[in-house]
């Protein structure tokens, strides 16, 4: 057995690269904005933001959307 075969040496997999990412959730949305997280919620509430419910009611807002509120502004 040589090195790279031994048990607990794999390396774990890479986080989702943010180009490639179709949807994030209120709180990583908050922090691009540099906002609080409420405020992006009350966003949503008066229509300035799309989200769309997942599972468990977690909002989550594409990126297509967040692309075109960050060039509104």
């Amino acid at each position: 057995m040589n090195s790279s075969e031994q048990i607990g040496t794999e390396q774990p997999p890479e986080q989702t690269p943010e180009k490639d990412r179709l949807a994030y959730s209120l709180l990583e949305v908050a922090d691009m904005l540099g906002v609080d997280y409420l405020s992006v919620y009350r966003l949503i509430q008066r229509g300035k933001l799309k989200a769309c419910r997942a599972l468990r009611g977690k909002f989550l807002v594409t990126r297509t959307e967040l692309m075109r509120m960050l060039n509104k502004e």
